[in-house]
């Protein structure tokens, strides 16, 4: 038997041990049943005390002067540890997935967003972006979704029942920030950021003209877990800043914020139609598969 056959036997040996070890790696265990809703909620931390699970299903977010429907459900989850005197910060979701990333459609697309004969002038700047932008819509790829994500690590999310039930005071503190998809505005093209974030304080009583609701409370699975449906969230004092990193080299920034009126210190609004789920993360655990 010669040297190479032995150094490939054994090759060929330790990768179908690789193989079967990796086969034979046990599955993470989930909460079964009614409690099979909390599986992202790092209920194993000692430090955690409860599971959240909240479903925002319809709504909007105004942002200057662009108005975006919220048709998709978009889900905020984790895991909650208990402030003093009662306050709740938000644990991160295992798969990392705090805030879904659900996208939503922008209405109108990139025509609501930039109108090419808006940008005047006979200046080198002026006809580089115009030209920019015409070539841009001959492409016929003018749809847009916008897509919210924390601009924040979960910690910064922060979380009231008292005042959500009252209908008083702030009940959800959400740092986010907007992100534009299209394939002409780039990868990165942000209305917010992490140095800059839009930072939400939702109350289910009234923030401006806008009049939440603290909904209604439902023990489920024998009081193990409390569903709060029918809730709507609300801010309008809120701030919004400009758009970067849109199209090639920012170079549509200037275009989208004339367009969209940013940034923006008033005028903006959020109402979040939401149904949300808590547990005991002691009672999670036990209702392992």
């Amino acid at each position: 038997m010669t040297n190479k056959y032995v150094m490939w036997l054994t090759a060929v040996i330790v990768t179908a041990g690789t193989a079967l070890a990796v086969g034979a790696a046990p599955a993470v265990a989930t909460p079964a049943g009614e409690y099979a809703i909390f599986a992202q909620c790092p209920y194993n931390n000692p430090e955690v005390e409860g599971c959240l699970v909240s479903r925002t299903e319809s709504g909007e977010v105004k942002l200057g002067d662009s108005t975006v429907p919220i048709v998709r459900t978009q889900t905020l989850q984790g895991g909650l540890i208990n402030e003093e005197p009662i306050g709740k910060m938000l644990v991160a979701a295992r798969n990392g997935e705090t805030l879904s990333k659900t996208p939503q459609k922008v209405p109108g697309g990139l025509a609501g967003l930039v109108k090419c004969d808006e940008i005047t002038g006979s200046g080198l700047a002026e006809i580089t972006e115009r030209v920019l932008c015409e070539t841009l819509f001959e492409n016929g790829v003018t749809g847009v979704n916008a897509t919210t994500e924390l601009a924040a690590p979960a910690s910064a999310v922060h979380l009231n029942e008292l005042a959500l039930k009252n209908e008083e005071g702030v009940a959800l503190t959400l740092p986010i920030k907007v992100k534009l998809e299209n394939p002409l505005l780039g990868s990165e093209c942000y209305i917010g950021s992490n140095a800059h974030p839009i930072t939400l304080e939702l109350t289910t009583g009234t923030s401006g003209t806008l009049k939440g609701k603290a909904g209604t409370f439902n023990d489920e699975a024998e009081g193990g877990i409390v569903e709060n449906s029918g809730n709507t969230l609300v801010e309008s004092n809120f701030a919004a800043p400009g758009v970067t990193g849109c199209g090639p080299l920012g170079l549509l920034d200037g275009i989208i914020n004339a367009k969209l009126e940013l940034p923006a210190s008033t005028g903006n609004k959020a109402v979040l139609n939401n149904t949300n789920f808590q547990a005991n993360a002691e009672i999670v655990a036990e209702h392992e598969s």
